[in-house]
């Protein structure tokens, strides 16, 4: 698989993806500008996500779906630094996942990343 690469345009940023069919509530594309601008970026995008849908069962499961897609994506395509990272996120965003819901909303957590 070839890397994507930003065409950049005075103005205009166009980003090549190779989003997944899946819908990630926006979540893939605010990654893949993220890693744009590197692992900080990438850092700050997991928190500002994190925050906002920590307490919404459907969000938070695309969530950390499209972090451990893009772990492996990033992995597969040889850039390890970010694979790392990745990885690293999506293990505590997991965790908290399987600690935080409870009841009818862990079950739908664990179906829809199963």
């Amino acid at each position: 698989m070839n890397e994507a690469k930003p065409i950049i345009v005075p103005n205009i940023i166009a980003v090549p993806t190779d989003q997944p069919e899946h819908d990630y509530k926006g979540f893939w594309m605010d990654f893949t500008i993220a890693d744009l601008y590197g692992k900080k970026a990438v850092r700050d995008t997991y928190k500002r996500a994190f925050d906002e849908w920590k307490d919404n069962v459907d969000y938070y499961a695309s969530f950390v779906l499209t972090l451990n897609h893009r772990l492996w994506m990033h992995y597969d395509a040889g850039r390890i630094e970010l694979a790392k990272l990745y990885d690293e996120l999506w293990k505590k965003a997991d965790s908290y996942g399987y600690r935080h819901f409870k009841g009818d909303d862990l079950i739908k957590y664990h179906n829809f990343l199963d």
